[in-house]
């Protein structure tokens, strides 16, 4: 171990947050995460047994980094986004059963229920992650389960043990309604995508209202609602991306400095589009807020114009994005695309004061692919840097949300 790593790790705080461990050259190789940095980071270099990965690991680590998060579950989320941005080496060779985890919530069917799946379907249900530690997560759906009891199977109208045990709304023996269930699963959807201290407001005023009225039943599930989340937050707290501390995210401190802006770019838009010989073709819209995918942020667009010019579709694309005000305005655009979709888009958004870069790639989509940036002159970026590697995350989860889109237009065209 070299000196400044020794002096590191006396320095490693006690709170919880994601470390990088990184060789001699200054690449990560290992992307992790801690409930107290300081315990977990400093047992890599402890003379305990380990297994021969982990021991190949730690000879190559030469340096350490870390990020301060508020909770364990707020280094659930950033870890996964971490890993999918730098893609490390030794995070693939240890992952073992590590295989990612969406939490799934069919809200398009009469009773919806709550469950895992490691590849998320465009089916309209809702999708909730990715997270690399599923047991973190199943622990805090099991607490959170108390206060909005759910279905963990398909809904069967048979009473179970869980009925019996309050964990399900009670449809079965008319405790509540299908309706009335799904209006709080919507809470537990906002609860689990970080909108918690609006929906603690929330529920507040509706305890109050609903007292007022005369309405106690109604009042009183607000107010056990309300307790329930209140001592929830002292178990544990789900990852609210506008509040992550960017400060250390190395990357959008280089992009600020690149692109001369007046600070990081706190919610950044990436745009795709995607069709076959001018068919079925669609615009994807991915958000990345501090950083992190945004999954519940995400939109897809179906182009009515041109459908076999990429320009005039990603114009299309983007005057309909800007249409909605109510959808917060990106602090930076990036586009699949060189200069040309660049100039293209530039009039549209010079109105909105919404920085533009592009990706240009020439076709060529493959992991490997330089990041050369059009903003709108050409600079080729260096493949370690870490600029370099959010660019290519926003675009690469652009180009992949857009090919979802298209593929699941064109299975739905041969059928009919």
């Amino acid at each position: 171990m070299n000196e400044v790593l020794k002096q590191k790790l006396d320095k490693l705080p006690v709170e919880p947050g994601v470390y990088f461990h990184k060789n001699e050259a200054g690449e990560i190789i290992y992307v992790g995460k801690a409930a107290v940095l300081k315990n977990r980071v400093r047992q890599y270099f402890q003379k305990s047994h380990k297994d021969v990965k982990t021991a190949a690991l730690v000879r190559e680590i030469y340096d350490t980094d870390w990020i301060v998060v508020d909770t364990e579950m707020d280094a659930l989320f950033l870890e996964s986004e971490m890993i999918k941005r730098y893609m490390p080496k030794w995070n693939i060779l240890l992952r073992d059963n590590k295989t990612v985890s969406y939490v799934r919530i069919p809200m398009n069917i009469e009773v919806p229920d709550v469950s895992f799946t490691r590849t998320p379907m465009d089916d309209k249900a809702t999708y909730i992650g990715p997270f690399y530690g599923k047991t973190s997560v199943e622990k805090a759906l099991r607490i959170l389960r108390r206060v909005f009891p759910y279905y963990d199977k398909p809904y069967s109208g048979k009473k179970t043990l869980n009925t019996d045990l309050g964990l399900t709304p009670g449809i079965e023996i008319g405790k509540t309604t299908p309706k009335d269930y799904k209006r709080n699963l919507r809470k537990l959807i906002r609860y689990l995508e970080g909108d918690r201290e609006k929906l603690i407001k929330e529920l507040e005023k509706t305890m109050k209202n609903e007292a007022e009225r005369g309405n106690y039943e109604l009042a009183a599930e607000a107010r056990n609602q309300l307790f329930g989340l209140k001592e929830l937050k002292k178990k544990i707290v789900f990852s609210d991306r506008e509040f992550l501390d960017i400060s250390s995210d190395k990357a959008l401190k280089q992009l600020q400095d690149l692109l001369e802006l007046d600070k990081p770019p706190r919610r950044i838009e990436g745009y795709d589009i995607s069709h076959q010989s001018g068919s079925d073709t669609v615009g994807s819209m991915v958000v990345f807020i501090n950083g992190t995918a945004a999954r519940s942020e995400y939109r897809k667009f179906k182009i009515r114009t041109s459908t076999n010019d990429d320009l005039k579709s990603m114009q299309e694309v983007i005057t309909r994005r800007l249409k909605h005000k109510e959808w917060k305005f990106p602090d930076l655009i990036i586009l699949d695309g060189g200069a040309n979709q660049v100039n293209a888009i530039l009039p549209l958004v010079r109105p909105f004061d919404i920085p533009v870069i592009g990706r240009n790639k020439s076709g060529n989509h493959s992991k490997s692919t330089k990041v050369q940036l059009a903003i709108p002159n050409y600079l080729e970026l260096p493949d370690n840097s870490h600029v370099a590697r959010l660019i290519a995350r926003v675009d690469e989860e652009s180009h992949r949300f857009a090919i979802t889109y298209h593929s699941l237009l064109k299975r739905k065209n041969m059928l009919k």
